[in-house]
């Protein structure tokens, strides 16, 4: 399947893990497309931000059920979220 860079990252998933991994280990944690492969994120991330991707990590997150009113019950869409390590000194400034 072919997707354009700005269709495969959805958006970054900023909380107190993503900010960890950032500061530690040089990870960006993003929503991507649930067809993005691997391969695709990191010619994605590389292109959009001009940076040097090391490894890419992938991970589907199931819906979670919610209850809707009294008696229905829904769930909240699966999602793909990927893990993009980068090269020492490589920056993404999306988050401050």
């Amino acid at each position: 399947m072919k997707l354009h860079p700005e269709d495969i990252l959805i958006e970054p998933i900023i909380s107190e893990k993503s900010w960890r991994l950032q500061e530690e280990a040089n990870t960006y944690v993003f929503k991507v497309h649930p067809q993005a492969t691997k391969p695709q994120i990191k010619q994605a991330v590389e292109e959009l931000f001009k940076v040097k991707v090391i490894d890419v990590r992938t991970a589907r997150m199931p819906g979670k059920p919610r209850k809707r009113r009294y008696w229905e019950q829904g769930r909240t869409p699966s999602w793909k979220k990927a893990f993009v390590r980068l090269a020492e000194g490589d920056r993404i400034e999306i988050y401050r």
